[in-house]
């Protein structure tokens, strides 16, 4: 069970758990700014959320600020967005990603367009926390990485980070963010360990971050495709490839120069993420990096993403669904043997 961490007051880094950073952050923003506030399924304690991100929270903070909602995702949504709009500033969580479709007519056509339809005048500043649990076997209806959905919807931001120290300045920068946004997780990432900076730590949206530094093949990945992508990295460099890896960390906004620089460098792109490949977002990062790089690029863009069926519930066969190392690393070879 996710603890509160011990001091979050230091500025000195500390180890901590993916799942404990997120924790940190939510802690941090809720005695920051007493507009702050929770809402979701079971979030308050003992329950603390089904991941157990919350935990502790309610003890400290009081009920009155991490509320446990019914079960009603539209609910959910709608509560924070009007909140939102009468100058709070909510953090809204809708347990598993594939749940999200409920209020997606709340998220898309109130919290998106709040800001334009109002002449600038309403700014929406809401954080949807949701969580994909793609990779443990939960089966077709519990397991899906949907970020593509809203990265075609003006107006709201999506991030979605890969490491603990990520997890943490992202997840406040998005909650003091004044327009909307979508905050995704990765549960299989929870038990992941790295260093976290305490105090006021923020990370910049819309600022990718070079996790690997390489000349002969970038991969762009975001999320948990970035783990993968440098297990990857590792068993090419024994083959004599070096490899970068870039981490979007938001991809709304995108940080597309940081991409056309390294891949500028390199020459060759391969695409990795956990969404389904067939029109996801790999799909705009190879268009864009094609027609900006259009005569520098020495192979075609790959891609490597979820295949374009249900999620199997099977553990081979769910393995067999998402990208792996090996097929990022095949990816990769591919590029490097391209010849015109």
């Amino acid at each position: 069970m996710t603890t509160l961490s011990e001091d979050s007051t230091t500025t000195q880094p500390r180890t901590l758990r993916y799942a404990a950073a997120l924790n940190e952050a939510l802690d941090e923003a809720l005695a920051a700014d007493p507009r702050v506030f929770l809402l979701g399924e079971d979030l308050a304690d003992p329950a603390g959320g089904v991941n157990g991100v919350t935990t502790g929270l309610s003890t400290k903070h009081g009920k009155q600020r991490v509320l446990d909602t019914p079960i009603s995702e539209a609910a959910i949504a709608g509560a924070a967005i009007g909140a939102a709009i009468e100058g709070q500033i909510p953090v809204a969580e809708i347990m598993i990603m594939d749940f999200i479709s409920i209020a997606m007519d709340m998220i898309v056509n109130l919290a998106a367009k709040a800001r334009f339809m109002s002449g600038n005048r309403t700014p929406c500043p809401v954080t949807i926390r949701t969580a994909s649990f793609g990779g443990l076997g939960s089966g077709a209806t519990h397991s899906q990485t949907l970020e593509s959905w809203f990265m075609h919807v003006p107006g709201i931001k999506v991030v979605m980070p890969s490491t603990p120290a990520d997890a943490k300045g992202l997840l406040k920068s998005a909650i003091f963010d004044p327009d909307p946004c979508l905050f995704v997780e990765t549960v299989a990432l929870f038990g992941t360990a790295g260093e976290v900076p305490g105090g006021d730590h923020f990370v910049e949206l819309g600022v990718a971050d070079v996790k690997r530094s390489g000349s002969d093949v970038t991969i762009v990945s975001y999320g948990r495709g970035v783990l993968d992508s440098l297990a990857a990295a590792e068993v090419l460099a024994g083959e004599g490839i070096d490899v970068e890896v870039l981490d979007l960390r938001t991809l709304v906004p995108l940080d597309l120069p940081a991409v056309l620089r390294s891949v500028g460098r390199t020459g060759r792109a391969v695409v990795a993420h956990y969404a389904v490949e067939f029109a996801g977002p790999g799909a705009e990062l190879a268009a864009r990096i094609s027609a900006d790089l259009f005569g520098q690029l020495k192979a075609p863009v790959a891609r490597v993403g979820g295949r374009y069926r249900p999620i199997p519930a099977a553990r081979n066969l769910e393995q067999a669904f998402y990208p792996t190392p090996d097929r990022i690393a095949e990816a990769v070879r591919a590029t490097i043997r391209f010849r015109r």
